[in-house]
């Protein structure tokens, strides 16, 4: 017999937040039997439940033609043809996981019905293509921060989901949208008129300079740039996520400095992480440019603690952006 020991040691492993799927695209469109939300690794996969010539098929192809930047899965959902509407889709898809929306239509009713969802969502993405003019200015019109639509001649290889699949992948923030190379998609032959025209027209186009073909822009109907709203969505929903998580794993985050300090760590890993992946701007000794105030119990108003809500926490950010042109002046000494 033996009398247990006065010392008991545990160790719990510290896992870190999970990183959410910000680069997952997903593509809509219509069959005669449907489908729910599925997901696909790759384009065998797609090819057992889509024929090659297939619309569906040609936009996973897109997608997942973008060598080592491709996107490590898709998912796809379509409404039946008979009894069932783009509407009735559009209605369930926002409860599913994906982050840039792709659709086989390119009909104006179509993209503009899309558009608004996505828009009074307020947490997704969706990459458009058109090769009308007429389109672009309609869509123009409605100064749609969170779709971006692609020009192109030729719309049927969706050089939209090119774009989606080369870029969506990558962490948010790591990239601009701007003079990309993308597989499986011919450059437009136009002059610098005429690309200035399209980006007036709030679209994007993909052209050749300086011998590369690469994409024109990288910017929402709006005049917004892809990886502001993408790091704007980041860093909200990665925050939303870590606190819950923090709520979830304590038995009490309790409502002193301490269970404050908590909240603000969980903050500020998060802005770690997206100076990590290059999305927060670094002063002259290379130190991020980011802030947190949390204030403390002292100074919260008492009817918050009654009530057991913290509102009074904030953080600031400076975005790192990119450099799209450059003006670089010389002088030659004689």
């Amino acid at each position: 017999m033996s009398v247990r020991n006065d010392v008991t040691v545990t160790i719990d492993i510290q896992r870190p937040t999970p990183k959410l799927g910000f680069g997952k695209p997903m593509i809509i469109g219509e069959s005669v039997s449907g489908m729910e939300y599925t997901k696909y690794a790759d384009l065998d996969a797609v090819k057992k439940d889509f024929a090659e010539n297939t619309e569906v098929y040609k936009a996973a192809y897109a997608l997942l033609n973008q060598g080592d930047h491709s996107p490590a899965e898709i998912a796809i959902m379509l409404h039946k043809t008979v009894g069932e509407t783009l509407e009735d889709l559009v209605g369930k898809i926002f409860t599913k996981d994906w982050y840039f929306l792709l659709s086989t239509s390119t009909e104006l009713a179509d993209m503009t019905a899309i558009a608004e969802a996505v828009e009074q969502n307020g947490r997704r993405m969706y990459i458009a293509r058109s090769s009308d003019k007429e389109t672009l200015t309609a869509m123009k019109a409605k100064k749609f921060t969170r779709t971006a639509v692609f020009y192109h001649e030729d719309v049927s290889n969706f050089p939209e989901a090119a774009w989606a699949g080369r870029a969506a992948s990558t962490s948010p923030g790591a990239l601009t949208w701007k003079n990309l190379t993308v597989r499986g998609i011919i450059p437009v032959d136009m002059d610098t008129t005429e690309l200035l025209n399209i980006h007036d027209l709030g679209a994007n186009s993909y052209v050749t300079k300086a011998g590369d073909d690469v994409t024109s822009e990288g910017k929402t109907v709006s005049g917004e740039y892809i990886d502001i709203i993408h790091s704007q969505d980041y860093i909200t929903q990665s925050i939303e996520l870590a606190v819950q998580k923090l709520f979830n794993r304590q038995d009490k985050v309790r409502y002193d400095n301490t269970g404050i300090s908590q909240i603000e760590g969980e903050v500020k890993t998060v802005l770690k992480r997206a100076d990590m992946n290059g999305m927060i701007a670094q002063d002259d000794e290379g130190l991020p440019l980011y802030s947190t105030t949390f204030k403390p119990r002292s100074q919260v108003d008492p009817a918050d603690r009654e009530k057991r809500e913290y509102n009074d926490g904030s953080f600031s950010f400076e975005l790192s952006g990119a450099i799209h042109k450059t003006k670089i002046s010389g002088v030659i000494k004689l």
